[in-house]
């Protein structure tokens, strides 16, 4: 927001500036500034370049979002999260708004935006749960009041739990296989992968065992369920070789045999892909 927006003819703020340590800074999301406002007047916001996500609710009256050269209007219980890098502006209509707000970033906030966006996240909706957002908020705003010595840890577990909520709130499968005439819900794709993983398993396999075009099927369930189908069948693999490493004795060859890799080279350097340890640092681990 604007520093000039804080007198108090156009809103009555309270906020908070907030100076992450160095280690926050390097290592956590970690908090830029957290505050609350009621409208006074109709007015506008306007930032862009900032280095900063901002995620606000609407707790009273309505206005209007400016973002990625859409419009969007706003009314209480909605909640927005943006991308500050991008231009955007807000405004109050005339039944003045109360917000809370929260500006914050991560070395690793790049990543989760996009995969916000790509799981169907957008820059605003109505919050289903609410009382949620409002809570969590408050609850960054205590821990950013406090001194306690581990505030910084306390605010970034307050953030990933926003961003938890944002995630579960935003996203909704059947917005994606609802948003297209004939879009068809792959839940039965996805059993099949969670059952049949040791098995050997191709795209033209599964095109052939459910009726469906290879190339539609991989598109809409990555639409449905965040990533593509060699990504989700590795996920569980790999879920299930963690289990065999640290609940049994069965040797590598063994257990990427049990997990669908029949390559114990390629069960390796996969391991170590998504783990960052190899098997053998994994098992030794526990």
């Amino acid at each position: 927001m604007e520093a000039s927006l804080f007198h108090g003819n156009l809103v009555k703020s309270d906020r908070i500036l907030y100076t992450p340590s160095v280690f926050a800074r390097t290592n956590l999301i970690h908090l830029q500034e957290i505050g609350s406002l009621a409208a006074q007047k109709p007015h506008t916001s306007k930032r862009e370049h900032l280095c900063s996500y901002l995620c606000f609710i609407v707790c009273k009256g309505s206005g209007i979002l400016e973002y990625e050269n859409t419009s969007h209007k706003l009314t209480a219980g909605d909640c927005v999260f943006l991308d500050c890098q991008k231009p955007y502006s807000h405004r109050t209509s005339e039944h003045l708004w109360n917000l809370k707000w929260v500006h914050f970033y991560g070395s690793n906030m790049s990543g989760i935006y996009q995969k916000y966006t790509e799981r169907g996240g957008t820059p605003c909706f109505h919050a289903k749960n609410f009382a949620a957002f409002d809570k969590n908020l408050s609850q960054i705003y205590e821990a950013a009041s406090s001194d306690a010595y581990i505030r910084d840890m306390k605010i970034c577990e307050k953030l990933t739990e926003l961003l938890t909520l944002l995630m579960e709130e935003s996203w909704n499968p059947k917005f994606h296989a609802h948003s297209s005439p004939g879009k068809r819900s792959l839940s039965a794709v996805k059993e099949y992968l969670d059952l049949h993983y040791a098995e050997k398993i191709s795209l033209d396999d599964l095109s052939e065992l459910f009726y469906l075009n290879k190339f539609y099927l991989a598109r809409i369930f990555k639409d449905q369920f965040g990533m593509p189908i060699h990504s989700y069948l590795l996920s569980v693999r790999i879920t299930h070789a963690k289990q065999l490493l640290r609940f049994s004795d069965l040797s590598m060859e063994e257990i990427s045999h049990e997990c669908g890799m029949n390559d114990a080279n390629y069960f390796s350097r996969a391991f170590k892909k998504i783990e960052r340890m190899t098997p053998g640092e994994y098992r030794r681990s526990w």
